[in-house]
């Protein structure tokens, strides 16, 4: 034979032999143990991601809370972090301030709070962390900027913790600064400062919710360093930097994830839960978002760990994001302890390991290729992930383990067959050692806890659209949430309030509450804005009583086609029927108003109560005050669909009653 093809015949039996050969790896105490275990978490806000969720029927609702908190179930999150509302658009929405004025003190408004009663209810030891995104207007005495007051700032964000204990019995455990934006120094030690005074000395303040710089300043600032008890990092892309290792606090991506729960963004997570601690010694993970719980077609749509936005018909999703949360959580406890002896497998992916220093010991592999687990942010750098044998070998205090409890999920990209959190036969260990055979992603736990379950409910109803035909007269005595269901503010808070004023019809209205322009996150409108409804809708009639507070100045209005919301909300257009307290009314193809359809007189003025109604019929559209005509055939080509919406020419004070929408079923 000829001597060439001996050697290609050697080289292939050699990679053969090669692909078969197991690669050893050492799981190990004895030489010290690596950092402790913070936890895996979701976020609620920035903004508004939960606003649906509240508004699901029973049992549903509490079945995909049960889904994500519920220990031994589902996700079995063990940190719940949310929103510090501060009255302004934040992603999604706006989520109502605490303090709407300096003199204002409401404890009760938005669901954050309920949300964490029903987290802690679930699980009584999970990590609850404050984050504010926006701040009142009031804060930053008319400057868009909250840290040239730093103590009136700091006392805001201290009375949130204080109401959480007093009002609803939360723990506080950590809060952060200002979500995504520069942080000031000053402003960070005047937060502990006031924290220390009024006894929250127990409270932990994570910095900066953005990128690793604080690090650097804290390597400048000791004082700065010993109030920081946490660098937090957003979607850092499973890596750390010198500076953050240097100040050996504790390191977290205190939000990441922000991709569409498909298998694909199963896969991102089971990737960075992994590798943050691998790559980036981060010890918590937290998921922006805890569940796609708001109207798909606003930013980021099912971004979550599962998706809950269809309360109207009380179909949710448990996507395969909650099934790899429970890989972790479901065998692992915050205070828990990884290994030092963690690392990436050798022909792709990466293992971790962690004891609860009594005996307990859990192993989470994943084997995610690269095109199956692209999360939103940052680029993934290339990188190849192949079948491979991996030998564990257990020493330590490790090495008299006999058997480890073992799940699997496969994702199955081929054959579009997933199995995931399947449990499978108890691993029989030889001398403390076992082998796997890794197929490409896959994501395996073998643990010594037993108490691992996946959890289940009869299937939720089919999917359905929101009601064709939908009703409400906000007449609720005393409502169980301050903001009426479905609607979802876009810029401006609307409220259910009871009208002392008025003997008549309106007592309980929905009422837009904010007079002054928060310090914002985003690029809220000028106008005010909630959105309801369909985004397919076309062809419709919205109705609407409307009150206005503002003399001369006031305006509000009732909207169809709406196409934005969230960040973009600033640009939505779609058909915007104004009336103002000046006498003149205005149709217009935008939020702005900058494109006017139509145009004139309307006879109203502020204090009193007017029906509007709005009807579009292919791309013409005519109005009606108090049930008489007043505009007719203004054209609308674009948008061609989008939602229901009221709002206010300004933040203003302005009351809705019996808003009504008659929409042609598809």
């Amino acid at each position: 034979m000829d001597r060439r093809v001996v050697s290609v015949l050697m080289l292939l039996l050699g990679a053969t032999v090669d692909r078969c050969r197991p690669q050893a790896y050492v799981l190990d105490d004895g030489g010290g143990l690596g950092r402790v275990f913070d936890g895996v978490g979701g976020l609620s806000g920035g903004g508004a991601t939960s606003r649906l969720l509240i508004n699901y029927a029973e049992p549903h609702r509490s079945r995909i809370l049960d889904y994500l908190f519920k220990p031994n179930f589902g996700a079995s999150l063990q940190i719940l972090k949310v929103e510090m509302g501060g009255d302004a658009q934040t992603t999604d929405g706006t989520e109502p301030s605490h303090m709407h004025y300096e003199n204002d003190e409401n404890y009760f408004r938005g669901y954050e709070w309920w949300l964490m009663k029903e987290a802690k209810k679930r699980n009584p030891d999970i990590t609850l962390i404050g984050l504010p995104w926006a701040f009142p207007g009031w804060v930053g005495r008319g400057k868009n900027w909250p840290y040239d007051f730093p103590d009136i700032t700091a006392m805001y964000v201290v009375n949130w913790i204080i109401g959480a204990k007093q009002f609803h019995g939360l723990d506080i455990n950590y809060v952060g600064i200002w979500n995504e934006r520069s942080f000031d120094s000053k402003y960070i030690k005047v937060l502990r400062s006031t924290l220390d005074k009024v006894g929250l000395t127990g409270v932990g303040i994570v910095a900066a919710d953005g990128d690793w710089s604080i690090a650097t300043s804290m390597m400048a600032d000791p004082n700065l360093s010993d109030v920081v008890g946490v660098i937090g990092a957003h979607y850092p892309g499973t890596t750390t930097v010198n500076d953050a290792l240097k100040t050996q606090k504790r390191l977290w991506s205190s939000e990441d994830y922000s991709t569409f729960n498909d298998e694909v963004g199963g896969g991102c997570w089971a990737r960075i839960l992994n590798q943050n601690y691998v790559n980036g010694n981060m010890t918590a993970t937290i998921s922006w978002n805890l569940v796609a719980s708001y109207y798909q077609d606003l930013p980021f749509g099912r971004d979550g760990l599962m998706t809950a936005e269809e309360p109207w018909s009380g179909h949710y999703v448990v996507d395969s994001p909650i099934w790899i949360t429970a890989h972790t959580t479901q065998f692992t406890q915050p205070g828990w302890t990884y290994l030092q002896t963690v690392g990436h497998l050798a022909k792709g992916g990466s293992y971790v390991a962690l004891t609860d220093r009594g005996g307990n010991l859990t192993v989470v592999i994943e084997t995610m290729t690269h095109d199956h687990s692209v999360c939103i942010r940052p680029p993934l750098p290339p990188f190849n992930v192949t079948p491979q044998i991996a030998t564990f070998q257990l020493e330590g205090s490790f090495a008299s383990i006999k058997e480890l409890q073992v799940w699997r999920s496969q994702f199955n990209f081929k054959t579009k067959k997933p199995s995931f959190f399947e449990r499978l036969a108890p691993l029989k260990l030889a001398n403390g050692s076992f082998t796997l055979s890794l197929s490409e992603d896959e994501v395996y736990t073998l643990t010594t806890v037993p108490t691992g379950q996946k959890g289940s409910y009869p299937d939720p109803p089919p999917s359905a659209h929101f009601p064709s035909t939908y009703k409400d007269d906000f007449c609720v005595r005393n409502p169980p949430f301050s903001e009426a269901p479905y609607f979802a503010d876009q810029t401006g808070v609307f409220e259910y309030y009871t009208n002392l004023t008025d003997p008549g019809p309106h007592v309980f209205t929905l009422r837009q509450v904010l007079t002054e322009r928060p310090i914002t996150w985003a690029t809220d409108a000028d106008q005010t804005i909630s959105v309801v409804g369909d985004y397919q809708w076309q062809y419709l009639t919205v109705t609407c009583d409307v009150f206005m507070e503002s003399a001369e100045t006031g305006g509000v209005f009732i909207a169809a086609r709406v196409d934005k919301g969230g960040q973009a909300v600033r640009s939505a257009k779609g058909l915007f029927f104004w009336v103002f307290a000046d006498g003149m009314y205005k149709v217009t193809n935008d939020l702005a108003g900058q494109t006017v359809l139509a145009e004139g007189q309307s006879g109203t003025q502020a204090y009193r109560w007017y029906t509007l109604s709005l009807t579009l019929q292919g791309q013409y559209a005519s109005g009606q005050l108090n049930g008489l005509p007043l505009w007719k055939n203004a054209t609308i080509t674009t948008p061609k669909n989008g939602w229901a919406a009221i709002g206010t020419h300004s933040f203003e004070l302005a009351q809705f009653d019996n808003f009504a929408v008659e929409a042609e079923e598809e």
